[in-house]
């Protein structure tokens, strides 16, 4: 089995979880934060629904920019779940044709001229699906907070059961 059918199976099973999250964000408290210090919930679930287009960077370029990254905005759910929807068709058909020797190239992140890390293309791909499930749980958090209901992702919420 190659890398990409080995992690074909966990980037579908996390993208749809995460899509069942982005499906409850209310349009209308992307203003909203928790904390002064805290990413607005709109922004944090614009970064939720396009963190998959980075790994679709990742897989076909050796180096993501972050200086060259749109800056966020207060989409819609709507937007959000098209902008996600595209980005983890994109995504999958990227993981689907890589080779595993792609997976040992070096890989960089970097802001302008700043080199902010370089590891083999493998180890940032999953570091990439760990921290896409980081966000994603703050984002529970997020709505939790507002009062809408979770859905069940690793098991049942006090919202929905199995």
């Amino acid at each position: 089995m190659s890398i990409s059918q080995a992690l074909l199976p966990e980037f579908d099973q996390e993208m749809a979880t995460t899509r069942k999250l982005l499906e409850r964000v209310p349009s209308d408290k992307g203003a909203w934060k928790p904390h002064p210090k805290s990413f607005p919930l709109g922004h944090l679930a614009q970064l939720v629904a396009t963190m998959p287009g980075w790994m679709t960077t990742m897989l076909r370029a050796t180096e993501l920019d972050l200086a060259q990254s749109p800056k966020y905005s207060l989409d819609t759910t709507d937007t959000l779940l098209d902008k996600f929807d595209g980005c983890v068709s994109e995504a999958r058909e990227a993981l689907k044709a890589t080779k595993d020797s792609d997976f040992v190239v070096p890989w960089s992140l970097k802001h302008g001229d700043r080199v902010l890390f370089t590891a083999p293309r493998g180890v940032v791909v999953r570091q990439h699906i760990n921290h896409l499930v980081h966000h994603r749980g703050q984002l529970s958090v997020y709505l939790r907070l507002n009062d809408v209901p979770l859905p069940s992702m690793y098991g049942p919420t006090a919202d929905e059961s199995w």
